[in-house]
């Protein structure tokens, strides 16, 4: 399985890992940091399986947030320099480009 997150721009700097592999049904965190985020900011996660549009997964602003159907969770940490998108059980379907982006 691999999973390639891709760095996202715009007014803050945002950067992802190049590249993460793992095994299937094992558990996976695609880490954004954020240099530049604000208490009003929100922090959106993406994934673009191959040949589809983007489809969005989740946003969340602090704290954590799980995702529909078990699929995972989304956290931002505390100090609001980085965010962490978990797929607890990663699956062969999950293999895609995940984007993070900050804003409002």
């Amino acid at each position: 399985l691999f999973l390639s997150p891709a760095a996202a721009s715009g007014r803050a700097q945002v950067e992802q890992e190049p590249f993460l592999e793992t095994t299937e049904g094992a558990s996976i965190n695609i880490t954004c940091s954020h240099t530049k985020k604000v208490s009003a900011d929100y922090i959106h996660f993406y994934r673009q399986l191959p040949g589809r549009a983007p489809e969005f997964l989740a946003l969340t602003a602090r704290g954590s947030k799980s995702l529909p159907g078990n699929a995972g969770s989304l956290s931002v940490m505390d100090d609001g320099r980085s965010s962490s998108l978990r797929l607890d059980v990663a699956r062969r379907g999950d293999a895609a480009v995940y984007y993070c982006a900050l804003g409002a």
